[in-house]
């Protein structure tokens, strides 16, 4: 059986909502990464896998594939797991190639929300209000509210006893690494610049503990969720190139990394966040690892609490934790998300030496997705 080899991939810069992009549908941010990636490998893929959660609808990846000039005889999907999007997308690009289907696959995702259509109910659904509109898809049953992920943070931290004291030094890690990531220029080689960004938007040097304390809950009669330990809402695009071993050889292509394995799990929608963690003990369990053997790890933190419980279920891994600071500071552009801490996690083990690298995101609705690399 060929292993799927993971060649290497870009991203843009990530974009506030209103900021650099905010006059760019996801699928241009989508074809402006697509076309340099072809470009930069020489690859033609045989297919397109793009993830993408709040876009206006149909096969958002064939318009990218279509808008990066991409030969029209080249197939893409679209997939929708929310947050999780992209990396449930390179998950099934590697199954596809290991299954023997294909041998070249682009994955990953994209996401504008500055441009994410407004959605109303048809008149004939239960739920019609009138004219009323959404931006938050509903994710559970008999709950649909535009702030429904915050609460479930907030949640989380309730039932699982986080205090802000505990999460406050992951908000600061991570603008701090992601800062010193920025100066020192560590990520340049897999960004795309494009539409006139020129950096990371959310990146906070400044950041300190005086401005936390300061910021209050961003939900009412709440006490944890802030505008610091809660993401902000991004734009943003990030795809990947996998391939079998065989073809890898045959076109001379440098092999970064090996995707060992992946997992997905179903968890408590309420309490969204913990399945991040619920994947990566699922996938440890699958591949015979214990989270010592991991050198480092990816965890999409869109809250603190995601950070805090990560370093209880899997401690010592600190230095190893998301090295480039994480998604508290980049943004968190959520179809794009996985690629782009799947990216991150590339550049992880390069600069450790490590062999094993682990990514992971919780989404909507409480689906953990988590993929297994090994480092070449």
């Amino acid at each position: 059986m060929d292993r799927v080899c993971l060649i290497g991939g870009l991203r843009t810069y990530v974009g506030l909502t209103g900021g650099v992009y905010k006059h760019v549908p996801a699928e241009l941010l989508g074809a402006a990464v697509l076309k340099e990636v072809v470009k930069k490998y020489n690859a033609v893929p045989q297919q397109i896998i793009a993830g993408n959660g709040v876009g206006a609808g149909g096969n958002i990846a064939r318009l990218a594939a279509l808008e990066a000039g991409l030969d029209e005889t080249i197939p893409a999907v679209s997939v929708d797991v929310q947050c999780g999007s992209a990396l449930e997308a390179v998950a099934m690009a590697a199954a596809k190639i290991e299954a023997g289907e294909a041998d070249v696959i682009i994955a990953g995702g994209f996401e504008s929300t500055s441009t994410q259509p407004r959605r109303g109910y048809n008149a004939n659904h239960p739920d019609y209000k009138g004219e009323e509109t959404y931006s938050v898809a509903k994710f559970m049953p008999n709950i649909h509210r535009e702030t429904v992920m915050l609460e479930g943070a907030e949640l989380t931290a309730e039932c699982e006893h986080i205090s802000r004291a505990e999460s406050d030094p992951w908000v600061l890690r991570s603008h701090k690494l992601a800062a010193q990531a920025a100066a020192d220029g560590v990520l340049n080689d897999i960004i795309v610049p494009c539409f006139g960004a020129v950096r990371d938007e959310g990146i906070r040097p400044r950041m300190s503990q005086r401005l936390l304390d300061r910021l209050p809950c961003v939900l009412e009669g709440g006490s944890f969720t802030n505008a610091a330990n809660a993401c902000l809402t991004n734009d943003g695009a990030a795809f990947v190139l996998l391939t079998s071993e065989t073809y890898a050889k045959a076109h001379n292509l440098a092999v970064q990394a090996k995707v060992r394995c992946s997992a997905a799990v179903g968890g408590d929608p309420l309490v969204s966040p913990k399945s991040a963690v619920l994947a990566v003990q699922a996938l440890l369990q699958k591949a015979g690892l214990a989270h010592n053997e991991i050198d480092c790890f990816e965890l999409n933190e869109a809250f603190a609490v995601i950070d805090v419980l990560c370093s209880r279920a899997f401690p010592g891994h600190e230095d190893g934790y998301n090295i480039f600071g994480g998604a508290l500071a980049y943004g968190h552009p959520y179809g794009a998300s996985g690629a782009i801490i799947l990216l991150h996690l590339l550049k992880s083990l390069a600069k450790r030496g490590g062999r094993y690298g682990v990514a992971s995101v919780a989404a909507a609705g409480g689906v953990g997705t988590a993929l297994l690399i090994e480092r070449c």
